[in-house]
């Protein structure tokens, strides 16, 4: 007897489980109830997106730039208010791509990040190549370079430097340093060989030899970046950089750094989170907000001239800091709070390996995408910013070298992020190429 009701109790418990699912299903074959349901998932997915950032009080500001453009000339606020609200959209733009992430996995989720992290300046760029405006392609890109490397990186050591003040160092993953320093460093010669052959006066056709070499030398740094890819998604670099973390170094360095690196893999499991929306909505969201940049950079290009006559600013200085700086925003947040979390081998990824993106992929591609628009975008950056990115590269080769980190680098390399901007705030480009 007592069997049976056992058995009774379990066969009605499953049949009450059953009744429990047929609602669920009537429910999703239901075409009202569907539409209910897609109607309340976009309905949260724009309050987690548009209303739970306090950063996006910024947003008025793109649609008054748009505004003020038609309405006004004065071409400052117009250049100022795209500006600001360009800095929400690419705070947004982090987010949505760190939701596709816990889809994708670590790896490919790194370079979604990594991506379109750099998608605001690569929609400036092609905007204001489309303008033919070749000087602010080639200074914007190479401020975005110089500001991950060398503002981001130093906010990040002097900011995780003080909050671990007790550790007197913070340690990293140095095979991360040294593969991307390598990819920088020949990313500068692919820069320099094309300025020395203009400025030597050596070419064999004046004008248009280093216009070919430019071409030629993107096609080879766009292969070497596809190669760095592929390598990254094989798994091989955690072997490499693990060898070389043993093969260098004190032991007790050794150790501190296996610490590090130990717990650095093991707070992301701990603290690993639940993605806020869907796959298919962060494509939604990330084309959309893709499409809302793509606008409002227009304007912001257009308005880069009129900008420098009304607040009597060299062109130069607004390219090279001020918009790198608008469109790294979300990525400057991010490096520093990492690096106050002690996880230094993120924000390493996020700093040096967006700078080997931009210097590696999104130059070259700017270089290709000119060659399609038959504009002579080239690799030429002038003297001055090609010594100015080939001193750079040099001395934060040498701070990330020893895989530590500490308050004083950082305070160095934001001291020297304050030379490269006085620097191109007394900068104006040569009116003849004898200057």
């Amino acid at each position: 007897m007592n069997g049976g009701i056992e058995l009774e109790t379990s066969s009605n418990k499953q049949q009450n489980l059953e009744t429990n699912r047929i609602p669920v299903s009537i429910v999703a074959l239901a075409p009202g109830c569907k539409l209910h349901f897609a109607l309340q998932s976009i309905v949260q997915s724009v309050k987690i997106v548009i209303f739970s950032a306090k950063i996006n009080v910024l947003l008025p500001f793109g649609p008054a730039s748009i505004i003020l453009h038609y309405l006004t000339n004065h071409h400052g606020v117009v250049f100022l208010c795209s500006l600001i609200g360009i800095i929400p959209l690419a705070e947004r733009l982090g987010y949505v791509t760190e939701q596709m992430a816990a889809y994708t996995g670590p790896t490919v989720g790194g370079l979604l990040n990594a991506t379109f992290g750099n998608a605001t300046e690569m929609i400036i760029a092609i905007y204001a190549l489309k303008n033919g405006m070749i000087r602010v392609v080639q200074q914007s890109l190479l401020g975005s370079i110089l500001s991950n490397m060398l503002l981001v990186l130093g906010c990040s050591f002097f900011a995780g430097g003080i909050v671990h003040y007790d550790k007197k160092e913070q340690f990293f993953n140095k095979g991360t340093a040294v593969v991307n320093s390598g990819l920088l460093l020949m990313a500068v010669m692919g820069l320099s060989f094309p300025a020395v052959l203009h400025f030597t006066h050596s070419e064999v056709r004046y004008g248009k030899s280093e216009v070919a070499l430019s071409r030629f030398s993107s096609c080879i740094m766009l292969i070497a970046y596809a190669s760095y890819l592929v390598f990254q998604l094989s798994g091989r670099e955690t072997n490499l950089y693990r060898r070389i973390d043993n093969e260098e170094g004190s032991e007790s360095n050794r150790q501190n750094q296996s610490q590090s690196q130990s717990q650095n893999r093991a707070e992301p499991e701990e603290e690993e989170e639940e993605p806020e929306i869907g796959l298919w909505e962060s494509v939604a969201w990330l084309a959309l907000i893709t499409l809302w940049v793509s606008i409002l950079s227009e304007y912001l290009v257009n308005a880069i001239q009129g900008a420098s006559e009304s607040f009597n600013l060299p062109v130069a200085f607004i390219s090279v800091i001020l918009l790198p700086i608008v469109g790294n925003a979300a990525e400057h947040a991010s490096a520093v709070m990492f690096a106050m979390k002690d996880k230094l081998d993120i924000t390493l990824g996020v700093a040096i390996g967006s700078s080997t993106q931009i210097a590696m992929f999104v130059i070259p591609f700017c270089v290709v995408v000119g060659w399609i628009m038959k504009k002579n975008m080239d690799l030429n950056f002038q003297l001055f910013e090609t010594a100015t990115l080939f001193i750079t590269v040099i001395v934060v080769a040498f701070m990330v070298q020893d895989g530590s980190a500490n308050y004083l680098k950082g305070l160095m390399l934001i001291l020297c992020y304050l030379i490269v901007a006085a620097s191109f705030f007394v900068h104006v480009d040569p009116t003849t190429d004898d200057d």
